[in-house]
């Protein structure tokens, strides 16, 4: 087992994320529950993974104003979330006070602020106003929140090495992960594994190429050795 290693449960139902995290029991510690899965079921699929042992990493990008953020922050403790993500785009009052309702708890989930999606490349970007590159945005938008009191981000692998640049005790949580020979799908800015973690990344998030193998565990098990060949930096 790799604690690097965070699986994301994208399903439909509780079922198949279930009987998926009881295939990796021993191979992986953390799951990622997303908008889908949260959206079918709700609070109990993080509760149930949490009761079987399982660290849950609740993906929901909150993005809202202030005093709404701030309150589904409260909730996502409650239901025993340890990393949660809100958009860095949500700007510094949002940020500021979904970290001053992280303080205000006992146990709360760490609090990442999502950059650029892995999804957008620089034509996504224009097409919505914004005139920089992937990684200048990413690096606004981590300033913004690090000013605001968080100091976890999410962003592609190709955006690590600069993030981690600036801030070296960040917690960085990297998707769009595709081991050597995996296809790319719809991400645009990804990585291998070892490539992420050489590059500094603190997490991997690894969907599809685990989830929709013929043999999930085996495809983890080889994952988890790619991720051993990584030399992370100083």
């Amino acid at each position: 087992m790799d604690p690097r290693l965070i699986v994301a449960l994208d399903t439909p139902s509780a079922a198949p994320a279930l009987a998926l995290a009881n295939q990796l029991q021993g191979l992986c510690r953390w799951f990622k529950v997303g908008l889908e899965l949260y959206t079918a079921e709700g609070p109990s699929i993080v509760r149930e993974l949490r009761r079987r042992g399982f660290s849950v990493f609740l993906d929901l990008k909150f993005h809202d104003i202030p005093n709404t953020v701030a309150g589904a922050v409260r909730s996502a403790a409650a239901i025993g979330a340890e990393l949660l993500t809100l958009h860095a785009a949500g700007g510094p009052a949002m940020l500021e006070a979904a970290a001053e309702a992280a303080a205000s708890i006992p146990n709360p989930p760490q609090l990442l602020a999502v950059t650029v999606l892995t999804s957008m490349d620089q034509l996504q970007l224009a097409a919505i106003g914004i005139d920089h590159s992937p990684e200048n945005q990413v690096l606004r938008l981590a300033d913004t929140a690090s000013a605001s009191g968080i100091h976890g981000f999410v962003a592609s692998a190709e955006e690590v090495s600069a993030l981690r640049h600036r801030f070296p005790a960040a917690t960085l949580v990297i998707p769009g992960i595709r081991p050597a020979g995996s296809a790319i799908a719809d991400q645009k800015r990804i990585a291998t594994p070892a490539a992420a973690l050489a590059a500094g990344a603190s997490y991997l998030v690894i969907g599809r190429p685990i989830t929709q193998a013929q043999n999930p565990a085996a495809a983890t098990q080889s994952i988890l050795e790619e991720m051993q060949q990584a030399t992370v930096p100083a």
